[in-house]
């Protein structure tokens, strides 16, 4: 089995950025995806327009061309597919990492086909890289509230159209701009929402023309809301929420968990990288982002751990072009 000098794990933008980087520094590479390309951004709302300008998207120096002033996902998936094709980057799809392991200067790593439902195959290869750079963001861990029946059917930690939810109780979990978007696409779809939420008031970081929306529907009772309220329980049919130790029962159809997301943290771990107990954050270089192990890098979302608000696509995607310039003054 060949030795590649770099195999980079994750096929978003910032995997995607890595991998051109490499090809560029003519360093051999492969890049591993355990879903489809920019995964995430695939499993965003289906109608969602990005808060940033097109051009702080773009990867590569190839331009995301859009008549709007923010580009749709529908764009985005769009343009990521012209990035792959314009550089040949080489990518295999539906192939999940399992471990990653240090054999002296070499990593062995392991990993598995991922089935159509997102199930691990018993398929297993073993692949061997120099350097291993973890490109994969947050989106795929949500941040569970630990409560009986969050594992229900009609309860999701991700919100995609409201069109199924038309003249359904939903109950939304959160308070900051997914819980917000979702609420107000909901509403205007014909469902029948409130919002609860820990906190005393929305997030500060909502996007400023959601703002006023939400807190006029919120205001004249189009949105119910309970705030300073948490969830204890999930029924068939039901939430049960607490607030100031007195307990309401709020009827549900359908429950949205959008309580944000965090790393696949437990890779990391088993791969010797150190991270904060507290804040999630691995142990790294901020000007290479190499980490406590040698020659194991993270690009992109990652880096921040729970602050996964820090780190976008704007500022992740110049994380690849500076591994990639490590990398080749390194092995070459």
């Amino acid at each position: 089995m060949p030795v590649r000098d770099a195999l980079i794990v994750g096929a978003g933008p910032s995997g995607l950025a890595t991998a051109i980087a490499a090809k560029q520094h003519d360093l051999d590479y492969l890049v591993v995806e355990k879903g489809v390309l920019v995964n995430s951004i695939f499993h965003f709302p289906v109608h969602m327009v990005f808060f940033t300008t097109p051009e702080l998207l773009e990867i590569g120096g190839l331009p995301l061309v859009t008549p709007f002033d923010k580009p749709t996902r529908l764009e985005a998936l769009r343009y990521y597919r012209r990035v792959v094709e314009t550089y040949g980057l080489q990518i295999s799809f539906q192939e999940q990492v399992i471990s990653i392991e240090r054999e002296g200067e070499v990593f062995a790593v392991t990993t598995a086909d991922v089935g159509p439902s997102g199930e691990l195959l018993e398929t297993r290869r073993a692949r061997e890289a120099r350097a291993v750079v973890l490109a994969i963001g947050y989106y795929d861990h949500p941040n569970c509230l630990g409560v009986p029946g969050e594992n229900l059917p009609h309860v999701s930690h991700y919100y995609t159209e409201a069109h199924p939810y038309y003249r359904q109780r939903v109950v939304i979990v959160g308070g900051k701009n997914s819980a917000a978007e979702a609420a107000l696409e909901l509403f205007r779809a014909g469902a029948h929402v409130t919002l609860v939420h820990r906190r005393a008031e929305l997030g500060a970081s909502i996007k400023y023309w959601l703002r006023p929306d939400i807190e006029n529907r919120i205001k004249e009772g189009s949105i119910a809301a309970r705030f300073e309220t948490r969830v204890v329980e999930i029924t068939p049919h039901s939430v049960v929420v607490e607030r100031g130790g007195a307990r309401e029962e709020i009827p549900a159809d359908a429950v949205l968990l959008l309580t944000g997301y965090r790393p696949d943290v437990a890779l990391m771990q088993r791969a010797g990288i150190c991270c904060d107990e507290r804040t999630l954050a691995p142990e790294l270089d901020p000007e290479t982002f190499e980490t406590n192990v040698p020659n194991l890098f993270i690009a992109g979302s990652a880096v921040a751990g729970r602050n996964t608000g820090s780190i976008f696509i704007e500022n992740g995607r110049f994380h690849g072009d500076r591994i990639g310039s490590v990398l080749a003054e390194r092995l070459r």
